[in-house]
């Protein structure tokens, strides 16, 4: 179910929320609520925050690695959580699409790499987790999507080119999986435009 993203795709009941203060709005109408520590991540068209990230204990993987390459950046709040890994499960499941399209999944919490270790071990993820562990949530906050109130990065996705422009980027509340439909709507737009990938 998608609710918004910044690209103004609808909502599942048909309205389009074009602003963040709308979008914000509509969450609060749906989930009959106010949307509790916001976010405003970062927008289709801007320029990805550079980062270097431990991805194991001694190895650190930057977004520059990609050059040329899509990324898909999946933000999530914690590892072992039930809806983390269900989501993350579903996004190694679609690893061999995601690679038709030349696009690496990145993985992004502010657990530990040991804690990384042993939950990707565990659940057999063949993508890297990165640890935005210290200083705690510095690249979540750069994207924008860092909640102070929990400690935690939110559920947050990104799409960037090859060329390191956010292609596409969205925000699900923290219980809600948010699949992966936006992104193959996303990477397939890239694919249709012609963006180096």
């Amino acid at each position: 179910m998608i609710l918004f993203d910044n690209a103004g795709v609808a909502s599942s009941s048909g309205e389009t929320p074009d602003t963040f203060d709308a979008q914000a709005d509509h969450v609060a109408r749906v989930f009959g609520g106010p949307l509790i520590g916001a976010s405003s991540p970062i927008a289709a068209g801007a320029a990805a925050p550079a980062f270097a990230l431990a991805g194991a204990p001694d190895r650190k993987i930057a977004l520059s690695d990609f050059v040329g390459q899509t990324v898909i950046l999946v933000f999530y709040p914690a590892d072992w959580s039930p809806v983390c890994t269900d989501q993350l499960a579903l996004y190694n499941e679609l690893l061999p699409l995601f690679t038709e399209h030349r696009a690496q999944v990145l993985g992004i919490s502010v657990d530990g790499v040991w804690s990384h270790r042993a939950f990707a071990r565990d659940r057999n993820l063949r993508f890297p987790l990165l640890s935005d562990f210290e200083p705690k949530g510095a690249v979540s906050r750069a994207y924008g999507v860092y909640s102070e109130q929990d400690g935690t990065s939110e559920r947050a996705l990104f799409v960037i080119d090859g060329a390191g422009v956010v292609r596409w980027s969205f925000v699900s509340p923290n219980g809600v999986n948010p699949g992966a439909d936006g992104i193959l709507r996303a990477l397939e737009d890239l694919a249709r435009s012609g963006v180096a990938s």
